[in-house]
């Protein structure tokens, strides 16, 4: 038995079903991520333009994260996680049957993918937070590694696709249509978080009054964009500023995300051993110490550790953001969804942002903007401390 009296195949499927979860979701993102470019090429869009296509995802995301602890609270996290599944399959089929033809068709089904992603990803997390709560260890960070091992398989297999010509309608609608069923099928294994939990009278609107919970939402939204930043424009930057091609570019953001895998898997014995605050001090230096490197190295070895370190850094600023703001299981719900809300604030205002300073200034130095942000970030990350009451987590 565990110690919340279940089974430990309960809680082993729950496990597994929330790591296939947070893997599919970054298998459906990244294989849209592989295409950015040819969506750029397609358009015929500058920096800018394509900043504000992506910006499409974002707002949908934003809009939908605002209600999705109440939609939690209400439904439970096995519903809430197959609709965001639903949704997102059905806006990427629509982007990916609008690309290269209707520019408006294509920015629609990303808004209706931004949507469904928003709730998905607030539903895996609050269930995520459920499960390492009922291991009594850190497990988070494994988690948001299925998500990056998700990103390292769709990057790898985009930049197949994209060698052996196949179109991109077909990469993107085969891979959606897979994620949605997989997600169907594993999700009854969830653990029942909102029924359980989740205290009447508390709603998302009272955890916008939180001290510590909007500090968190401030660190996640600094750390949201150093992670969000290379998904949007790393392939992009080493194109255009280090002249490599399409399938060059996507494989520097795989070694990006394969090194963020890696940071994910290591990191769980790091916070358990130095706790958070002490690691995310580290990772954000070696964060801002990568961006550097790819900016300003002209040797290949050195833009590529660049990449690798990078992807350390990014690797564990979400998951413990939302391990943080989920510290008291009563309120995890209300609290992840604020703190997501205000995270994805990064991916509302970084495409479009990068893309403007990228217009001025050129692709590969606007990640500089990473780097400068980081240094403010530092200071709210003691609000992401470890929190063992209820009573303290409120404070």
């Amino acid at each position: 038995m565990t110690p919340r009296g279940e089974p430990v195949p309960t809680l082993t499927a729950a496990r597994n079903a929330v790591g296939l979860s947070f893997f599919l979701n970054g298998l459906v993102f990244s294989s849209w991520v592989s295409r950015i470019p040819e969506v750029r090429s397609s358009f015929d869009l500058s920096n800018g333009g394509l900043g504000l296509v992506l910006l499409a995802i974002a707002l949908g995301s934003v809009l939908a994260l605002p209600t999705s602890g109440a939609l939690i609270n209400r439904w439970g996290t096995v519903r809430i996680v197959r609709f965001g599944a639903a949704a997102a399959t059905l806006g990427m089929l629509v982007a990916a049957l609008g690309l290269g033809h209707v520019l408006a068709v294509t920015v629609g089904g990303l808004f209706v993918y931004g949507l469904g992603i928003g709730v998905w990803d607030v539903a895996m997390n609050v269930e995520g937070a459920e499960v390492e709560r009922g291991l009594r260890r850190t497990v988070m960070p494994r988690f948001h590694a299925g998500f990056s091992a998700g990103t390292v398989v769709g990057a790898l297999l985009g930049a197949l696709l994209i060698e052996l010509s196949v179109p991109s309608s077909v990469h993107l609608v085969v891979i959606v249509l897979v994620a949605v069923l997989l997600v169907i099928r594993t999700s009854p294994s969830f653990l029942p978080v909102a029924e359980a939990h989740e205290e009447q009278g508390v709603s998302a609107a009272r955890a916008w009054l939180e001290p510590r919970t909007l500090l968190i939402g401030v660190m996640v939204l600094a750390l949201a964009m150093t992670e969000g930043t290379a998904n949007d424009w790393l392939a992009v930057a080493l194109v255009d500023g280090h002249d490599v091609s399409h399938a060059v570019g996507v494989a520097g953001f795989a070694v990006f995300v394969l090194a963020m895998t890696v940071g994910r898997f290591l990191g769980t014995g790091l916070i358990d051993r130095f706790g958070r605050v002490a690691v995310l001090w580290s990772t954000m230096a070696l964060a801002g110490a990568g961006v550097l490197l790819i900016v300003f190295a002209d040797q290949p070895a050195l833009v590529v550790l660049g990449i690798v370190l990078w992807g350390v850094g990014a690797s564990l600023g979400f998951p413990v953001g939302m391990s943080a703001a989920a510290d008291d299981p009563v309120r995890a719900a209300s609290r992840v969804s604020v703190v997501s809300t205000i995270g994805y604030a990064a991916f509302l205002a970084g495409p479009p942002f990068l893309g403007f300073v990228g217009d001025q200034v050129g692709t590969l130095k606007a990640l500089l903007v990473v780097a400068v942000l980081l240094m403010p970030a530092a200071l709210v990350v003691p609000s992401a401390r470890e929190q063992r009451s209820p009573a303290a987590a409120a404070r």
